[in-house]
């Protein structure tokens, strides 16, 4: 199979698998709670790839170590704002379009820390953010949830942990970066647990079971799957297909838990979603001309 080829269908299937963690997690929390639940899952697959890559890591230097230390902790406070917005939001859908915009963040983002300047694709993605925003917070009410609100700020910690990440990720090999982040952030979320939740551990065995598919497909499975595909093709397939996720979480949730979004919501999520795709543009045109010249 040609690689490429290869590397879309795994990457397609890494989307599926990253929207089905959504519900993974969702059912989950069902017995457990919030932030012990990230921080068992995180903890449990940042072991099972360590298992993996001993000895790489035990080649890091000093350096290399606090460089992978600090993106675990931008990542540790990135899904503890996204544990509580999973635990509080009314819609899975939308905070998965939510989470999406640390994407449209990045170019801003890494500008303002010294990187390069940012395309005019990432400023004309910005009206559609902003009407999307709004579209999804201006009900009847006049009113943006609390989860809805930590959706936004694990984005904007996800954007940061994506800038300081690829710039780790040109020192150190994919798996121990990975395996180093996983693991603070198991640390990260443990520490707040305990101090702000009970931890029980009785739960049934389906809570056990939805727990188990998270830690081992949701996390250990995709992010190595993500990480072999990343290597088999140029960032701009990455780039382009990953943006299924939000798309497949929208649409499992309609399915498995009989969510029925409003006309606005859907609509916000298309202008959030559009806002990705215009963002994503260059991207998107070398990866047709790369299918074009391919066949």
């Amino acid at each position: 199979m040609n690689p490429h080829l290869r590397a879309d269908l795994l990457l397609v299937a890494t989307t599926l698998i990253a929207a089905a963690g959504w519900i993974f997690s969702k059912e989950a929390l069902a017995g457990f709670s919030p932030l012990l639940f990230i921080a068992l899952r995180f903890s449990g697959a940042g072991l099972v790839l360590a298992f993996f890559c001993l000895k790489p890591l035990k080649n890091l230097n000093k350096m290399q170590w606090a460089t992978a230390l600090k993106v675990g902790a931008l990542f540790g406070f990135a899904m503890v704002f996204w544990i509580l917005g999973l635990q509080h939001a009314q819609h899975l859908g939308v905070g998965a379009f939510l989470t999406s915009l640390g994407v449209v963040m990045v170019p801003l983002l890494n500008f303002a820390l010294g990187g390069e300047k940012p395309s005019r694709f990432a400023f004309l993605s910005l009206p559609f953010v902003i009407s999307g925003l709004a579209v999804l917070s201006l009900d009847s009410e006049f009113y943006f949830g609390w989860g809805e609100l930590c959706f936004l700020l694990s984005a904007t910690f996800l954007a940061f942990m994506f800038i300081f990440n690829s710039r780790a990720a040109a020192g150190i090999s994919a798996l121990p970066l990975t395996s180093i982040q996983l693991l603070v952030t198991g640390l990260i979320t443990g520490g707040v647990s305990l101090v702000f939740e009970e931890w029980n551990f009785q739960h049934t065995p389906a809570i056990w079971g939805w727990f188990f598919a998270s830690l081992f497909l949701a996390t250990s499975l995709r992010f190595l799957m993500q990480t072999y595909a990343q290597g088999l093709a140029p960032p701009s397939h990455t780039a382009i297909i990953m943006t299924l996720e939000p798309v497949w979480t929208a649409l499992l949730a309609s399915f498995w838990f009989s969510e029925v979004m409003s006309f606005s919501q859907l609509l916000g999520c298309t202008l959030i979603f559009l806002a990705v795709l215009v963002n994503r543009l260059p991207a998107l045109r070398l990866w047709l001309k790369s299918k074009r010249y391919a066949n």
